[in-house]
């Protein structure tokens, strides 16, 4: 059988020249069906459906308009960042659309990052406002709007904008930013087609329609939630539910059971939770179609778990911060445990030799992913990163880290990063960022960072250190002081001491060496 040939340039429908992402989301149903639920914000998974915080696509259009308008009147200009470091709740997804509304680029970002982390992020985006939750500190640098709490309800009160910001689809639409293998995160800048490039995940991945309820399990500012979360299913018309409540396991089929959830979305991490916590009876998933994951690898045991426990499937998904997910198994294909599946409708997917060069490697040998630059859900490029921005571009590919392998049939198998760079929970975490966090601690003589299995299937930051001389081997120390720089997903779990850290002959560090070294 010859094996199939990889698509040489993205084959999907383009987007229109003229495209807002949040007008594509909102403005179009709540045009066709502006009394139809669009999101449910529940705090209380013990309480009925009726207590919780409800938005139709009418009000929601209205609520984002009137933000944009409310921004607009501040002085935000369009083009302008806009920081949003805002708790899990509905004022953190108008503050997204509303100010994509008006042309104004959101940067969300974790309400878990240490001020010096998140006045990084303010200094290297130049974000002229941030919307701040109260009880987070003010950053310290000169210029820029705060928009509190009062603010923020002010806008929500502002006459609305008319229409949707007449953007063009390679406008800048939001910043994200992600780990790189420096010290530092790398902002990635997405358009406004970005939503548009999402469709080839309804029929490659999520099979997600406009009768879908979709139940996310992540936290507003992550990409992961608010592309499958919210973007989706508003570009489908759908009802989007998320959960801002106490993180107990036990919650998730209960909120399955009380919204009839038809789709449920996660990180593989979470379904193993849920199938060792929760007793996942038929009554409580009766409503669910079949399960999302994106984040971090399925493993084949764990799909096999949920599949005996519920009968019901996993449909994963791979993909990252630069083009969101595009290759993935969905609904009607056949399943290899183990391989995230095959690049969706429409997508040019690749593998390249890791030594170079831009022509793709036959079915079989193991190389570099990459995903064609015509691709709309692609980002615009990084923020002003131009020489890595170089780095990842080979001709008409863009190539993300990624070691894979097609095999005959067109499955893709996954062979890890190329890099350094490390999957906490579905966030890329660098290493070289903790190290620095770590190193001036005064018992570290030396430290590097790396994943460190603790069991078959889960792995944990670990931090390896060799200490100085007659200093106390002390975890507990060192670990106060990541919690103090670090947000919690970058934080290390485990501090494993070393006489020395593995080095080549020429002292370079043998970061993959060091699980061994245990």
């Amino acid at each position: 059988m010859t094996p199939p040939q990889p698509a040489l340039r993205y084959t999907g429908q383009a987007p229109p020249p003229r495209f807002n992402l949040a007008g594509y989301c909102l403005g179009r149903a709540a045009a066709q069906t502006p009394a139809k639920t669009a999101l449910f914000v529940i705090a209380d998974a013990e309480a009925p459906l009726a207590a919780a915080e409800h938005w139709t696509y009418g009000a929601l259009d209205l609520a984002a308009r009137r933000v944009a308008a409310g921004l607009l009147a501040l002085g935000i200009a369009p083009g302008e960042r806009l920081m949003l470091r805002l708790p899990n709740t509905s004022d953190y997804a108008l503050l997204f659309f509303g100010a994509i509304a008006a042309g104004i680029v959101p940067l969300p970002v974790s309400p878990q990052l240490t001020s010096a982390e998140a006045d990084f992020l303010l200094a290297d985006s130049g974000a002229s406002a941030v919307a701040l939750a109260g009880g987070l500190p003010v950053p310290t640098a000169t210029g820029v709007r705060i928009l509190d709490e009062a603010a923020i309800a002010a806008l929500k009160e502002s006459a609305p904008l008319p229409a949707y910001a007449d953007t063009a689809a390679e406008d800048p639409g939001f910043l994200i930013y992600t780990s790189g293998t420096s010290r530092q995160p790398k902002g990635v800048l997405h358009a406004q087609r970005s939503a548009w490039g999402r469709r080839p995940m309804y029929q490659g991945w999520s099979a997600m329609g406009p009768n879908d309820v979709v139940l996310h399990a992540g936290a507003f500012n992550w990409s992961y939630t608010l592309g499958v979360g919210l973007t989706d299913p508003w570009a489908n018309g759908a009802t989007a539910v998320l959960y801002n409540g106490p993180r107990d396991i036990q919650v998730w089929p209960k909120l399955i059971q009380a919204t009839r959830a038809t789709l449920f979305a996660a990180v593989p991490s979470l379904y193993r939770q849920m199938l060792k916590y929760c007793a996942l009876t038929p009554a409580e998933l009766a409503s669910l179609r079949h399960g999302l994951a994106a984040g971090e690898a399925l493993p084949a045991a764990l799909l096999a778990d949920w599949r005996r426990r519920t009968g019901l499937e996993i449909y994963e998904a791979l993909g990252m911060s630069e083009c969101s997910t595009y290759v993935s198994t969905f609904p009607g294909m056949a399943i290899k445990p183990g391989s995230p599946g095959k690049p969706q409708p429409g997508r040019a997917i690749a593998i390249l030799p890791v030594a170079g060069g831009d022509e793709p490697l036959p079915a079989g040998e193991t190389g570099l992913l990459a995903i064609h630059r015509d691709d709309p859900g692609l980002m615009l490029g990084y923020w002003h990163r131009p020489a890595e921005e170089k780095l990842v571009y080979r001709g008409p590919w863009f190539v993300g880290g990624d070691l894979a392998a097609f095999d005959d049939q067109g499955y893709l198998w996954y062979h890890g990063r190329a890099d350094d760079l490390m999957n906490a929970g579905g966030y890329r975490v660098s290493p070289a960022e903790v190290e620095a966090a770590l190193a001036d601690h005064p018992d570290i003589a030396e430290v590097a960072v790396a994943e460190h299995a603790v069991r078959p299937d889960v792995s944990v930051i670990a931090a390896f250190v060799v200490a100085r001389p007659g200093a106390p081997r002390d975890a507990a120390s060192i670990l106060a002081q990541a919690e103090s720089r670090l947000a919690a997903y970058k934080r290390p779990r485990e501090v494993i001491f070393l006489d020395s850290l593995p080095r080549t002959a020429n002292g370079k560090l043998l970061r993959r060496a060091l699980a061994k070294s245990v």
